[in-house]
């Protein structure tokens, strides 16, 4: 068994974290396989299933960590929540940014839950797969997956025998993707996390239940849609193709690999709803779109709601960071196992992938802690809007444009 005194920063904050989670293992015997199991997660371990983590952690077989993904009593999701309370206290923001987006886990035959032929984005193709439906949690301190649920096909939840057979609960009934979102947004709102914004990619932003969940629930978004979105009438993409030269301004969506991810963003303020915001409405409905700057036939397009003072920048911030639940997923799968569990059984697969977000979360707290010493946080520039708008939206101009009119009138 790998020794349990802490003797660096690593270890006295892992300890700390351990301590905090303690509590959800009502025996000895588990908590310790689960500090075995995490700190094999983080190890130098080359394929992170209970074989190689047993190994690593010094035990002769594998299986007192099989049991603890399989038979052992403890509360997965009070772990989760105990996770999402170390998330909102070593990232936390009031703007925080919570990011939905699903991933797939390629696997063989047919047993696992949820297992069956269907898209996964991650091979960018049909595959025989198991779909997670993940929510990360962003900030300008850091980033991490704060929650999960397994998407069960119709196949499975229509087939009791079989869903019995890998351990589904005999409530667990057939769930959209959009539906395990709406679950996890609701759960996180009764965390302590502090969000301020919802984004998403275009499979939960064209749904338009899915926005007015969110605008009930009070929170701002910016979610991705097709191009062939409706907005009060006409297609996103014909009104973004009314934007006036000046309405176009560069923008950074965030820092990536090869320095700030630069593109052109235009930005249009909607019409108010009255039936829906009333005489006086606190948010303002957006569309944005995201065009390439090499390529710009390439142009991406969202919806937003937003508070009355949010400004271009702040919608560009938000529909930036989706992106992080990307960078979430690559890291956790390269350096917490995510993805290489060998459980087949519903509650295997929840414990393994709340353990591997917990590792998770620990190296995204030690890796703001070394950034942050000594570093000071960026502040963001605002956004100009137009005085005179002459389209059915308000467009909001590029600073830069009109200072270049001023100057050589």
């Amino acid at each position: 068994m790998i020794h349990d005194v802490p003797t660096n920063a690593w270890d006295l904050e892992l300890e700390e974290l351990f301590l905090r989670t303690g509590a959800r293992f009502t025996r000895v015997e588990p908590r310790r396989r689960m500090r075995d199991y995490v700190r094999g997660l983080l190890g130098p371990v080359g394929r992170k299933n209970s074989w190689q983590l047993a190994e690593y952690a010094g035990h002769a077989t594998p299986h007192s960590l099989q049991h603890l993904l399989s038979h052992s009593r403890w509360d997965t999701d009070g772990l989760r929540d105990d996770l999402q309370a170390y998330v909102a206290e070593q990232l936390g923001t009031p703007d925080g940014v919570l990011i939905l987006d699903d991933t797939g886990f390629v696997k063989k035959g047919t047993t696992s839950a949820g297992v069956q032929r269907q898209y996964s984005g991650t091979a960018g193709r049909t595959e025989n797969c198991q779909i997670g439906v993940f929510a990360a949690y962003a900030t300008t301190r850091g980033h991490a997956l704060v929650d999960r649920e397994l998407y069960l096909p119709q196949s499975w939840t229509e087939d009791r025998e079989r869903c019995r057979a890998a351990r589904i609960p005999d409530e667990r009934i057939f769930a959209t993707k959009g539906d395990l979102a709406r679950g996890m947004i609701l759960r996180t709102l009764d965390s302590p996390l502090p969000i301020a914004w919802v984004t998403a990619d275009s499979a939960y932003g064209q749904d338009s239940r899915f926005r007015r969940f969110l605008e009930d629930a009070q929170l701002a978004y910016v979610v991705a849609v097709p191009k062939s979105q409706q907005v009060n009438g006409p297609r996103i993409d014909h009104l973004i193709a009314q934007a006036p030269p000046e309405a176009w301004q560069r923008l950074s969506a965030g820092p990536g690999a090869k320095g700030e991810r630069l593109y052109d963003w235009a930005a249009a303020r909607l019409p108010a709803v009255t039936e829906s915001d009333g005489d006086e409405p606190t948010r303002q409905r957006w569309i944005l779109a995201r065009r390439s700057i090499s390529r710009p036939d390439e142009i991406a397009y969202y919806l937003a709601c937003a508070p009355l003072d949010a400004t271009v920048t702040d919608l560009v911030r938000v529909a930036g960071s989706r992106w992080k639940i990307e960078e979430c997923f690559q890291s956790a799968k390269n350096e917490c196992g995510l993805d290489q569990y060998e459980v087949r059984r519903y509650v295997g697969w929840y414990r393994h992938i709340t353990l591997a977000m917990l590792a998770h979360a620990f190296l995204a707290v030690m890796a703001v802690q070394e950034r942050e010493k000594g570093v000071t946080r960026p502040t963001h520039p605002t956004s100009w809007p137009s005085h005179q708008p002459k389209s059915v939206v308000c467009w909001q101009l590029n600073p830069a444009t009109i200072l270049h009119g001023a100057t050589t009138r």
